[in-house]
């Protein structure tokens, strides 16, 4: 009786653990979050500097918002024409195709359970010239809005702001990192 009523015990012992870890599996920790995002911010560029519009795409949620000093592009689809459209570096006079890389720093993300705000400054260098020189050729920053699906990060809106470009650049003055 003693044997089986230890048991009992040990098997509920072991109930009260396992839904315990599942529940707190069910949530992520702000690192967790963090980190999580942090990879759709690089996906996005890799994207966007590898010429990738289906993973450039992929980052958006499907009504997702890309804002551009131009004005807003709606929709997945919409995000899709307007990065295809893009034109990818050139090889010139019978060099290699020049390369353009986007990097992001200064990485300020708020986390409130599944959505999230962010700002980062990005900065922009490239070797699409005829001598395929190294050129710094730009910076500004990203506001961001994303939200968590099924335990992934998406963007619903990413608004880019171009300090090179007058229609892009930041007239806000506030600092958007709040």
């Amino acid at each position: 009786m003693r044997k089986k009523s230890l048991l009992l015990t040990l098997a509920a012992f072991a109930a009260v653990i396992t839904v315990t870890y599942a529940q707190t599996r069910a949530t992520s920790s702000y690192a967790e979050d963090r980190a999580a995002i942090e990879d759709l911010q690089a996906r996005y560029l890799f994207a966007l500097d590898f010429h990738d519009p289906d993973l450039y795409v992929s980052t958006f949620t499907p009504d997702g918002i890309l804002d551009v000093g131009s004005g807003e592009i709606k929709g997945r689809q919409a995000i899709k024409e307007t990065i295809a459209r893009m034109p990818s570096p050139a090889a010139v006079a019978g060099k290699r195709a020049g390369a353009a890389r986007h990097n992001i720093s200064n990485i300020v993300i708020k986390v409130e359970g599944n959505t999230a705000k962010g700002a980062s400054y990005w900065f922009h260098y490239s070797n699409d010239n005829p001598d395929r020189r190294n050129v710094f050729d730009g910076f500004g920053h990203y506001e961001d809005e994303m939200v968590k699906v099924n335990g992934q990060w998406f963007f619903t809106k990413r608004r880019i702001y171009n300090e090179g470009r007058d229609e892009w650049a930041y007239k806000g003055g506030k600092n958007p990192a709040w």
